[in-house]
Order: C-alpha cells, then structure tokens, then sequence
C-alpha cells in the first residue's frame, strides 16, 4: 500500500518559520539526549523543498 502524501503551502517567511520551530525542536530534543532521526528527516525535507508556482482559486462554500 502507498503511503499518503501531503502538500502545504507556505510562503517564504511562513517557511522560515517553520525551519527555526523544527531547529529549537532539535535542539531541545539533544538537550535531553532524545532520539532526533525522524526530526531530522522532516526538517531537510522542508530545507531541500523546490519552489512551485501554482494558482489558488477560493470559493466561497
């Protein structure tokens, strides 16, 4: 079976954002000598993100 994935869009400061989160994260985590593997991996997964331009439409409901 596929695992699912999921898509978000983020502008560049709502990306940095998440970048420092993820980092102090980390960093907490080492502090109390936690495993870091699976933050390490979602953490380059948002650093190594390649741009997309794409349209959003809204809609009202």
């Amino acid at each position: 079976m596929r695992e699912k994935k999921y898509y978000i869009a983020l502008d560049d400061f709502e990306r940095r954002v998440v970048v420092k989160c993820m980092n102090e994260m980390r960093n907490s985590l080492i502090e109390d000598g936690k495993c870091t593997d699976p933050l390490d991996e979602a953490l380059l997964k948002v650093i190594r993100s390649k741009q997309k331009k794409f349209k959003v439409v809204y809609q009202e409901a």
